[in-house]
């Protein structure tokens, strides 16, 4: 924080909704005096708190945090994480088949399309779902990465079906696995 910016406290007290100066007081008193005991043990509070972070569900997906859109290895841990990981990123996630396929749709490219993934799964991407990609820009590319069986695609395009012109990033990769994805985040 920059020093010419108030601190949050300070901006509490001119509100008057601070502590009252004598408890302020009291509480930096309690504050210097555990600074000073810096060779105890922690508390049986701080080591409840650590023991409630660790059984908190959320670290069962410690690794899924970590899906970036940016990230180099990406694709490849797309096929190491969660479906619930996979849902909750925060840019599009499509798996589809070497004939376009959807085997797999997230929730946020739900969101950016309007259709439902129970409705995706199943259909063609290129024909049905994104027909505005079925073209040499895009599923040329993909196709052309299938063939030649490397698909590693990264590009600027404007999707424009069922919805206003939107720019979005597109990533296209074929993991060690085979599996194709197509990852779309609105710019």
């Amino acid at each position: 924080m920059a020093d010419s910016e108030p601190d949050l406290y300070s901006f509490l007290r001119s509100k008057d909704l601070a502590a009252p100066k004598g408890e302020e007081e009291a509480d930096q008193e309690t504050h210097s005096a555990d600074a000073s005991d810096d060779e105890t043990e922690p508390s049986k509070t701080d080591v409840e708190i650590v023991d409630s972070f660790e059984d908190d569900d959320s670290s069962d997906d410690a690794d899924d945090a970590s899906l970036t859109f940016e990230a180099d290895n990406l694709a490849d841990m797309l096929g190491t994480v969660s479906e619930n990981a996979l849902d909750e990123a925060p840019f599009g996630i499509v798996q589809i088949d070497d004939d376009g396929v959807v085997q797999f749709y997230n929730q946020y490219e739900s969101e950016l399309s309007g259709v439902d993934p129970e409705d995706a799964v199943g259909r063609n991407f290129f024909t049905q779902l994104a027909p505005c990609s079925g073209n040499r820009l895009f599923h040329g590319r993909f196709k052309k990465g299938i063939k030649q069986g490397e698909l590693d695609e990264r590009f600027t395009y404007t999707f424009t079906y069922k919805m206003s012109p939107t720019l979005v990033d597109v990533r296209m990769h074929r993991d060690d696995e085979g599996r194709n994805w197509v990852l779309i985040r609105k710019r």
